[in-house]
C-alpha cells in the first residue's frame, strides 16, 4: 500500500485529482465545435468515476472550471455551465445508488441560480454515500481560497497546518476536511498545476499525460495509479525513517496505451 500523509493515516484508499484539460483540442482536431468537447468530456467523467471506484481511491477531485476559465468566450462559458447543471442533475440518482459522496468546491456567488440548485441537490442526494467522495471544482482557484481563508484568522495566534487545512475546505465548500492529494494527473500534454488544490498537493506524485481528456479512461488511471504505487514516497525524510514497503516493478504491466510521466 502507497504510504499516506498524516491526514490519510486512519485511511486505505488515495486522494487522486485530475486536471481535465484538452477538452477543446479534442474538438478542433476532429473539425468540430469546442462546445462537442466539453461534452464528449462530460462523458469522460462518468467513466473516470466508475474507474475509480474498482481502485483504490477514497477521493477523487475534478478540476472542471478554474475561475480564470471566466475570461473565455462568453458563449463558451454558458456551454459550460448547462453543462455543469445537466451533469449535476442526471448524476443525482446514480451517484446516490452508487455510493458516491458528491461535493463541489470553489466558489458559488458568481454561479446561476439554477446551477446553484443542482449543486445543493445532489449535495444532500449523496451525502451518506461511502464508497467514494468525489470532488468537482467550479469556479475554484487555489490561491483566492487560501487568501480567503487566511484572511478568516487571527493572524496573532499560532494554528496547526491542520487547523488552516480545515479552514480551507470551509471557504471552498469543501465538505469537511478531505486527505491530502496522493496523485495528481493533468490530461492534454501541459505540464503545470493552474492553480490547482496548491495547498493539499503538497506532497502530490504528479503525472502528465499527452491524452486529451475526452480519450481519457479507465487504462490511463489505471496506469497513473501503478506509476505512484512505484515510488518511494519520503515525505521530506530519510528513505529507513519511511515506514512503507518497496516499490512494486510495474512497467510490463501498464497498459502499452497509457503514456505516463510522473515527476
Amino acid at each position: 500500500m502507497v504510504q499516506s500523509t498524516s491526514q490519510k493515516s486512519q485511511r486505505d484508499g488515495l486522494h487522486v485529482a485530475i486536471i481535465m484539460d484538452g477538452n477543446g483540442r479534442w474538438a478542433t482536431s476532429q473539425g468540430l465545435p469546442r462546445s462537442a468537447g466539453h461534452r464528449a468530456g462530460a462523458d469522460a467523467v462518468r467513466r473516470t468515476m466508475d474507474a475509480a471506484l474498482q481502485l483504490p481511491i477514497d477521493t477523487l477531485t475534478l478540476f472542471a472550471f478554474t475561475s480564470g476559465n471566466w475570461e473565455r468566450p462568453q458563449r463558451e462559458v454558458a456551454t459550460l455551465m448547462e453543462l455543469f447543471r445537466d451533469f449535476f442533475c442526471a448524476q443525482k440518482a446514480p451517484c446516490a445508488a452508487d455510493g458516491i459522496r458528491v461535493s463541489v468546491i470553489g466558489r458559488r456567488d458568481r454561479l446561476a441560480r439554477d446551477l446553484g440548485a443542482a449543486i445543493d441537490e445532489i449535495e444532500a442526494a449523496t451525502a451518506r454515500g461511502q464508497s467514494m467522495h468525489l470532488r468537482i471544482a467550479v469556479d475554484y482557484s487555489a490561491r483566492d481560497a487560501i487568501i480567503r481563508a487566511a484572511s478568516r484568522l487571527n493572524t496573532s495566534t499560532k494554528i496547526s497546518p491542520e487547523e488552516f487545512a480545515r479552514v480551507l475546505a470551509e471557504v471552498s465548500h469543501g465538505g469537511g476536511l478531505v486527505p491530502d492529494v496522493d496523485l495528481l494527473i493533468r490530461t492534454g500534454g501541459e505540464q503545470r498545476l493552474s492553480d490547482c488544490l496548491l495547498w493539499e498537493s503538497a506532497y502530490a506524485e504528479l503525472v502528465f499525460l499527452p491524452t486529451m481528456w475526452p480519450d481519457f479512461d479507465a487504462a490511463d488511471l489505471d496506469a497513473a495509479v501503478r506509476a505512484l504505487q512505484s515510488r518511494h514516497r519520503r515525505f521530506g525524510r530519510l528513505p529507513e525513517m519511511v515506514d512503507s514497503q518497496p516499490p512494486m516493478e510495474q512497467r510490463d504491466t501498464q497498459p502499452e496505451s497509457a503514456t505516463v510521466t510522473i515527476l
